[in-house]
């Protein structure tokens, strides 16, 4: 069967993705400073804790009915404690590290790196296309973050230190990025609530063994809002995106998350003055901006397929029949026959075909 799709998907396959992941970025974003002032003089391993507490509890607020979407097996709870380890374990403890001992500004810019490492890992593990455009961008992406460490460097501070230190955040958040877009089909309130759980679970164990003190009430009041938000229901929204337009693209509009920060602890007095935070920040700028103007359209070929997750019938892909046809998004194991077609489309669920 040969097609050529009319429905308003087929046109602009990224648009819905791309907004979703810009509002998780723009929370994870604005978590940044507030976690560096929050979690002021406390401990790596309490504060990270407290954040996905935070993550935690609005999972088990957003969790759907199993008749809207997937729910999760057996068989994610390995993919899903790898996630609480390098998401919710090594990331944000690096990252509350590191906030400690570099400006906040130039922190929130280097976690736009995040975008490099989850891009090339989703080209490795899921083959994910990354054209001519898409190299460039992620190139420009690391000379940016390049640029950040020499800023700091030539300060004399010693606060190049804890930028590597917010590197090695994104490098971990990469790695539970990539993991987590197996997971993108299923309820994404319970992916939320269990990695939140098992990664509040180890670093507040961790934190206790190894001393760290509690902090006041306010401020673990606040850092608790701070992960409910920037890591809760940034994580939720991030999911969403990852479904509808696969890992990398998601990593990439995810970079604006940095900007939002970095604004955000300039206008809350973090100082800004280095002379390559500028360049670095242009740079990474023109990357994002690169990576989101690829188009992809070409003729290809799905294979049948069976699986269940959330969605609906107006996309081009979902035509089995249902008596009465459910009203919105609704999931359900379901059966795709062969079909080839051409449209702009991009690696989503049903767009994995190899180049």
């Amino acid at each position: 069967m040969v097609s050529k799709p009319s429905f308003p998907a087929a046109r602009w396959p990224a648009l819905r993705g791309g907004l979703i992941a810009l509002l998780a970025a723009v929370l994870f974003g604005i978590s940044t400073p507030l976690v560096q002032r929050w979690g002021a003089g406390l401990g790596s391993f309490t504060t990270a804790g407290l954040l996905y507490a935070g993550a935690a509890l609005v999972g088990l607020l957003l969790r759907q009915p199993v008749e809207r979407e997937a729910r999760l097996r057996r068989s994610d709870l390995p993919r899903l404690t790898w996630m609480a380890l390098f998401g919710a374990g090594i990331g944000p403890v690096a990252l509350a590290w590191g906030l400690q001992h570099t400006s906040g500004t130039s922190a929130s810019l280097m976690l736009t790196l995040e975008a490099v490492f989850t891009a090339l890992l989703a080209r490795w593990w899921y083959h994910e296309n990354l054209d001519r455009r898409v190299r460039l961008a992620l190139g420009l992406l690391t000379l940016g973050g390049m640029a950040l460490v020499l800023d700091r460097t030539q300060g004399g501070s010693g606060q190049w230190v804890g930028l590597l230190a917010v590197l090695l955040a994104t490098a971990a958040w990469g790695v539970d990025n990539t993991l987590s877009r197996a997971l993108a089909e299923r309820d994404p309130g319970q992916v939320v609530m269990l990695k939140g759980l098992l990664g509040a679970l180890a670093t507040l164990g961790l934190a206790a063994a190894l001393g760290e003190g509690w902090p006041a009430t306010g401020p673990a009041l606040a850092l608790l809002g701070v992960g409910a938000t920037g890591y809760g229901l940034s994580l939720r929204f991030y999911l969403l995106a990852q479904r509808a337009f696969g890992a990398a693209r998601t990593g990439s509009v995810f970079a604006f998350a940095p900007f939002v920060g970095a604004a955000l602890a300039w206008t809350m007095g973090a100082p800004s003055d280095g002379p390559w935070l500028p360049v670095g920040a242009a740079l990474m700028l023109a990357g994002i901006l690169l990576h989101l103007a690829e188009r992809h359209d070409h003729r290809h070929q799905h294979e049948a397929l069976a699986h269940e997750h959330a969605h609906t019938h107006d996309d081009g892909h979902h035509d089995h029949r249902h008596d009465p046809m459910p009203p919105g998004p609704h999931s359900h194991p379901h059966q795709h026959q062969p079909v080839q077609h051409t449209h702009a489309h991009v690696p989503d669920e049903h767009h994995r075909h190899t180049h």
